[in-house]
């Protein structure tokens, strides 16, 4: 069920509704009467392909309410106004809307939205703390940004429709051997510097990383990514540890690893860094037409952090690789103990670093080698999580 309340934001949840329509959900769409002075029904009715539904009292049924909030298995408001977050905080059902979600046993998950000094106002701030600490609610944002024409930026907006997505996708995923679990996930590449201005790295973008972080988090996981550099968006429920370094990536994956019951190290971690960084930048005119730099070795932090693990956790390790992919896999796996291992091969068209899509091969203690097609690194991210939540439940 999909309540839409009256906010500029209503426009955003047309697409909600889309959205979670094309994944298969079937979707209930009910406006407030102050909804509609910003959005149309048709228009829910037009991209779900169901009557969008405003009455208490109406030709559907005296009883509704009790009706949608039987069959929702997640209740999602889509703007929550300030309004409907109060009467929500005192359990008030004065419309269709509030009726069904005090008839509704079904999760709800609220994405506020209004001006920034509406949010910053006490009893605001004091309903959402009740929300917040009620098992039922779960909410996605605000952020912070432009608001309506006029009132400027700040915190306040509304969630974007796939970071909503998401929020319904963990709470519908929730109860599986992966919920409440801790999973840690390294991605992205490391930068070690040179001098001031240049660094060693590589081509890694961290898509890979973030898309392993989200299908543990849309699974109920607790997630900490541990990551370099990246632009990639990341899911705002997951605990994110930026570095740069290997040695920065190795505290901080150090720091958690302990309590994790699984880790998956995809990060390109440089394997050496310079042994001396120069003070000053470098100058072609002093060094000349060849440059020696003396490199050193990085610390193994996958090696490190699975002989930390507790007893029962799952490692699951990466190894990029130019020929002999399956053999130095699985040379790897034994190597540095992990239970599981995602082989690549460099230089493929549509893989490894910077593409969308990944061709793996996965490898383990118990598991041939299994060879997945060209697909979407999310898609690559699913399947691993697949192996990682049985061996969690086992």
């Amino acid at each position: 069920m999909l309540g839409v309340c009256g906010g500029i934001a209503a426009y955003k949840s047309v697409q909600l509704a889309r959205d979670l329509t094309l994944l298969g959900a079937t979707v209930d769409v009910v406006l407030t009467g102050a909804a509609r002075n910003f959005v149309a029904p048709l228009s829910f009715e037009g991209v779900t392909g169901r009557g969008a539904l405003t009455d208490l009292f109406s030709v559907e049924g005296a009883a509704l309410h009790v009706t949608l909030g039987r069959e929702a298995d997640c209740v999602c408001i889509a703007p929550a106004t300030a309004d409907f977050i109060a009467r929500a905080a005192s359990g008030r059902a004065s419309d269709l809307l509030t009726t069904a979600v005090v008839a509704s046993g079904a999760p709800v998950v609220v994405a506020p939205a209004m001006n920034d000094g509406m949010f910053a106002h006490p009893r605001t701030r004091a309903n959402l703390a009740r929300l917040d600490a009620s098992p039922r609610y779960h909410r996605v944002g605000p952020a912070t940004g432009l608001l309506a024409a006029g009132e400027g930026s700040g915190p306040g907006r509304m969630a974007e429709p796939d970071g909503i997505v998401d929020a319904v996708g963990r709470v519908l995923g929730a109860g599986g051997a992966l919920s409440g679990a801790r999973v840690v996930v390294t991605g992205g590449p490391t930068r070690e510097p040179l001098d001031p201005v240049r660094y060693l790295g590589n081509r890694s973008s961290g898509k890979m990383g973030v898309a392993l972080a989200r299908a543990a988090w849309l699974r109920g996981a607790e997630v900490t990514l541990v990551t370099g550099p990246t632009a990639v968006p990341v899911p705002d429920g997951v605990d994110v540890v930026r570095v740069e370094t290997a040695r920065e990536m190795r505290d901080a994956v150090l720091a958690v690893a302990a309590d994790a019951d699984a880790a998956i190290f995809a990060a390109a971690v440089a394997d050496y860094r310079p042994g001396a960084v120069q003070p000053g930048k470098i100058k072609r005119s002093e060094a000349g037409n060849s440059l020696t730099v003396e490199l050193t070795a990085n610390p193994d932090i996958a090696a490190e952090a699975v002989a930390r693990m507790k007893a029962g956790s799952v490692s699951v390790g990466f190894a990029l690789e130019t020929d002999d992919l399956v053999a130095r896999a699985k040379g790897k796996l034994a190597a540095k103990d992990f239970d599981l291992i995602v082989g690549n091969r460099a230089g493929q068209d549509g893989a490894a670093f910077e593409a969308d899509t990944n061709r793996v091969t996965i490898l383990g203690r118990d598991l041939e080698p299994r060879e997945l097609p060209l697909m979407s690194k999310f898609a690559v991210a699913w399947e691993i999580m697949d192996l990682v939540e049985e061996r969690v439940g086992g």
